[in-house]
């Protein structure tokens, strides 16, 4: 069972939950690398990589590695050559659907005025 959260400002001082939750998924490219993953499941490198127009091998490698080393991907290497690397979240990254379902659901609503 979840216990219930309220909303309040905390303590001067200690982490924002808020805070420590957008500092993960906040930066740029990391919304749409974890849209990505909750909708198609696993992907490669490369098919993320032509999935987000403008973004660089070296920001998607380094998006990739933050997210991995906070728990919310991961990362499966096959022993080919050349080597096939499949992303995947974890438990913990699925958990973001709902989050990003109902921003989803907000920004349709800004598209409405």
């Amino acid at each position: 069972m979840i216990e219930p959260v309220a909303l309040n400002k905390g303590t001067p001082g200690e982490p924002c939950p808020i805070e420590a939750a957008l500092d993960v998924i906040g930066t740029k490219w990391t919304f749409l690398i974890i849209r990505d993953l909750l909708i198609e499941g696993t992907l490669r490198f490369s098919d993320l990589l032509k999935g987000m127009e403008g973004i660089s091998p070296k920001t998607l490698s380094l998006r990739l590695k933050e997210l991995e080393a906070k728990g919310i991907i991961g990362r499966k290497v096959y022993p080919e050559v050349p080597p096939r690397v499949e992303y995947t979240l974890t438990e913990r990254g699925r958990q973001l659907e709902g989050i990003f379902i109902e921003l989803k659901r907000f920004g349709l609503t800004l598209a409405e005025k």
